[in-house]
């Protein structure tokens, strides 16, 4: 697996062997940790090894795709993510690519239920298919930065080309696939300018993601004219404009943090039925240091607890009209469960101005008919920069 997406990151070129790697000057290697059990230490040492000596950290790993499961980086990996993008490359920020995930088939899963994927810290990316179409293992979240081409739309159809152990020349599909095509594309956006930050890596996919190629994306036009879905972030990466924008790029402002209030509930939510939240932000415009404008990632602290969590539906809509789906529904998570101190991510807002009343809706979409009690608090949290000019 790692050799695959080694080879499409940096295999050399002329190598007469099999494909020339997106970034084949760049430098890789690889660090071990997937075992049958791996703990947060392993975790957090993988993802904080030499962070001064490696710019870009590919990965395509995560939680189980079955659609049961809640999970994200523990305590120390946390940290880890945290110490990268703020002490890593010399301050300028360690680069996470991380795969989005493959259970939207079968299992029905989101990404939003994986806690990698959805940190503010990674850049997340989706697949696309030979075709510009939806892969069958796609999953939906409010997460995803970005796609990158990851193999057919069903089983055994045109899959990645890429090299494989026993010097072979393999394939391989899924995002896994799509993850270390991101991270090369990375690597010649920082070649063009060393200088880039994690957040201007961030802007830059933004800015030059492209939406047209796309097909039934269901795209959504963003309150500041940006159009996102939940299915490609804001588009296909694309790497002439990344570096040609890069070579151009002015450092974004520092970041601020906006942190709401905290909102409280236990109801009864029946099926088909749900609650909703006003939450209210002046962008913290009474704090100085602090003041938001510009936003670029938004947080949903939630503690959630209710007897079929896999019927859950929860939704967000800002203050301008945009709308995203933190959490869809998922067949297989029918037992009894919480999101327990749960953060949920969206882009959807980029570029939005936080001030005015945000909607928070829990639904019971009711996949099977139930109905059952609900423990819910939430809290919005919004990073975002008081002004931001582009070049």
């Amino acid at each position: 697996h790692g050799t695959r997406c080694a080879g499409q990151i940096a295999a050399v070129a002329n190598n007469k062997k099999c494909i020339v790697g997106v970034a084949f000057k760049a430098t890789i290697g690889g660090i071990r940790m997937l075992q049958e059990v791996q703990t947060d230490a392993q975790e957090a040492h993988a993802l904080s090894f030499k962070p001064n000596f490696i710019d870009i950290y590919s990965n395509s790993w995560g939680p189980n795709d079955g659609g049961k499961i809640v999970d994200g980086p523990k305590t120390l990996t946390q940290t880890a993510l945290l110490k990268g993008v703020t002490e890593g490359r010399r301050g300028k920020g360690s680069i996470f690519i991380w795969a989005s995930g493959n259970g939207g088939g079968g299992p029905h899963d989101s990404c939003g239920a994986d806690g990698y994927a959805s940190s503010m810290y990674t850049i997340s990316i989706s697949g696309v298919t030979d075709k510009n179409t939806k892969p069958f293992f796609l999953e939906k979240c409010s997460s995803t930065l970005a796609s990158a081409y990851s193999g057919g739309d069903q089983i055994g159809m045109q899959n990645i080309v890429t090299t494989d152990i026993r010097n072979q020349c393999g394939e391989h599909t899924g995002t896994s696939s799509s993850a270390p095509i991101a991270a090369a594309l990375c690597a010649l956006a920082l070649q063009a300018n060393p200088d880039l930050t994690w957040r201007d890596m961030q802007h830059i996919i933004v800015e030059t993601s492209r939406t047209e190629p796309l097909k039934d994306a269901k795209w959504v036009t963003n309150g500041a004219g940006k159009l996102v879905s939940h299915m490609y972030g804001f588009g296909l990466m694309d790497g002439l404009a990344m570096t040609q924008l890069a070579e151009q790029w002015r450092t974004v402002p520092k970041r601020h943090t906006c942190v709401g209030p905290y909102h409280r509930v236990d109801k009864y939510v029946p099926f088909q039925k749900g609650i909703n939240f006003n939450i209210t932000t002046n962008g913290c415009e009474d704090v100085t240091d602090d003041v938001i404008n510009y936003l670029e990632h938004v947080q949903v602290v939630v503690w959630l607890e209710y007897d079929f969590r896999g019927y859950l539906q929860i939704t967000l809509e800002s203050p301008a009209g945009t709308q995203s789906t933190l959490m869809y529904p998922r067949d297989m998570d029918y037992l009894k469960g919480a999101f327990s101190n749960w953060t949920f991510m969206s882009v959807f807002y980029w570029g939005e101005n936080p001030r005015g009343t945000w909607k928070l809706n829990v639904t019971n979409v009711g996949l099977l008919i139930g109905n059952g009690q609900l423990f819910v608090s939430v809290c919005l949290v919004v990073f975002c920069v008081s002004f931001l000019l582009f070049v």
